[in-house]
């Protein structure tokens, strides 16, 4: 069992070297992962989400629509070989690619939302609520804009010679392009 674990972990780590040095490995991996924890999402829905992951246009910029249907045949090939069946609803009211016999979300995405959830602070929506829709986004504008100030300077810090226009560009990459 020792050696099993041994090589199981030994594999992760060539993998994760894979996935960062090959796109098609991430995409594929991203793909599994995201279709494992959720269920029900259209094709525009899984591109969106690995585009999050990986950047824009991780798919191509002219042949991204083959390039997603190869990497989700490899991808059910995968989910076939253990043990599950990757299916595709046309139902109206829940299209999508879907793991036949799972729930709609993963039982490990259910206790994140719920442990998310129940951090959440009742007065802090009702104040959100009464904010006007200028107010909402301004609100988020500044967050972000927090956000990037902050990896910025911590770029600045390890890189003491960059500008700090160079520092916010390559904040702005990290964000968008992970």
């Amino acid at each position: 069992m020792i050696k099993s674990t041994l090589l199981s972990k030994a594999r992760d780590v060539i993998i994760q070297d894979a996935i960062q040095r090959d796109i098609t490995t991430a995409r594929r991996t991203a793909l599994l992962e995201i279709l494992w924890n959720e269920r029900y999402l259209t094709r525009a829905q899984l591109i969106a989400r690995v585009e999050l992951r990986l950047g824009r246009k991780c798919f191509g910029l002219s042949a991204w629509q083959d390039t997603f249907y190869r990497d989700m045949r490899v991808v059910k090939g995968a989910f076939q070989a253990a043990g599950s069946s990757l299916s595709y609803s046309r139902n109206k009211q829940q299209p999508g690619y879907y793991l036949q016999g799972q729930q709609t979300i993963s039982t490990e995405l259910k206790k994140i939302l719920k442990s998310s959830a129940a951090e959440v602070d009742q007065r802090q929506i009702d104040i959100y609520n009464e904010l006007a829709p200028a107010d909402r986004f301004r609100q988020g504008c500044s967050i972000s804009d927090i956000a990037r100030n902050v990896v910025a300077y911590r770029i600045r810090q390890e890189n003491p010679k960059l500008s700090s226009e160079a520092a916010n560009q390559l904040a702005l990459q990290r964000a968008y392009r992970p």
